[in-house]
């Protein structure tokens, strides 16, 4: 199922790497939380990330997760 984003009408299977996608309600692995963005950054998502896509901002433990992933330092 594609996703479309709200803000510039860019299309993705996965929601996470739109900036504004319509009508996702997330749930956080890593903190539990309801209903977060697909942006959303907790502080224990913080620690276990490596990586973040120079393209859509999204940040992943493995670089096949991202679009285009480079090293987080």
């Amino acid at each position: 199922m594609a996703h479309t984003c709200q803000n510039c009408g860019a299309v993705a299977d996965d929601p996470g790497h739109l900036c504004n996608p319509a009508d996702v309600h997330l749930h956080c692995e890593y903190c539990g939380a309801h209903n977060v963005s697909v942006n959303h950054v907790c502080k224990g998502k913080l620690a276990a990330m490596n990586y973040s896509c120079s393209t859509c901002g999204r940040v992943a433990e493995e670089r096949d997760q991202l679009c285009n992933p480079t090293d987080i330092t």
